[in-house]
């Protein structure tokens, strides 16, 4: 995930521009689902096409969520000049040794191929107990001020199931079922969701965090 903030003082309140650096509208909506919820009029939310006029694609060679983060982050840096926040999620699967982990977006061979990703992640699980079928999503945010990173981050721990329901969501969200429920994240409205999810954790948590520095 891909965003810069700035700040400028109103009247009223500290007001946040917060730029959500992703061509991905997913992450779109639910980061701003979640802060508008969270934090109601508190920021003003944008992508990099609203400020750079074009998408930008930053490919991700990092070995780990936080180098990609990392990656991410002061790329937008380095091009804005303005304190940029950038994300990377991962699918950690126990029976799978933490697979598909930093791959999980092209996991199948193919980025953002999210079907045959799924599909690769239920063959691989074929035969394997429910109880050992543990995983987790984790989210990793880089936060870049001034040459300075500060990392946050959001985790949900849950289930794979052994086979597809639901129609929401993207990615892996239906095999995906968080502890204590029994849906599965794409059987969930975005509300339910983003109260438990990874990347709602990280979101809170960064805002957590911005409130220390502001």
């Amino acid at each position: 995930m891909r965003f810069f903030v700035t700040l400028r003082m109103t009247k009223e309140k500290l007001k946040m521009k917060l730029l959500i650096g992703t061509n991905n509208q997913h992450k779109v909506r639910e980061i701003r689902e979640i802060l508008d919820r969270e934090f109601p009029g508190r920021f003003e939310i944008f992508t990099p096409t609203d400020v750079l006029n074009k998408s930008i694609d930053i490919e991700e060679t990092g070995c780990t969520l936080e180098e990609n983060a990392f990656l991410k982050s002061s790329e937008f840096y380095s091009l804005t000049k303005i304190p940029s926040i950038s994300d990377d999620t991962g699918l950690e699967i126990d029976a799978m040794k933490g697979e598909p982990g930093v791959n999980s977006a092209r996991y199948s061979g193919e980025h953002g191929n999210d079907a045959e990703n799924r599909k690769k992640v239920l063959n691989l699980l074929n035969g394997i107990p429910e109880e050992r079928r543990t995983a987790r999503f984790r989210t990793v945010i880089c936060y870049i001020d001034e040459g300075k990173a500060e990392y946050i981050e959001g985790i949900c721990s849950g289930k794979i199931i052994d086979e597809e329901r639901g129609a929401n969501g993207f990615g892996y969200d239906s095999i995906f079922v968080p502890d204590s429920f029994d849906k599965t994240f794409a059987e969930m409205s975005p509300e339910e969701k983003n109260l438990l999810s990874h990347r709602g954790k990280a979101v809170r948590n960064l805002v957590e965090f911005l409130k220390t520095i502001l």
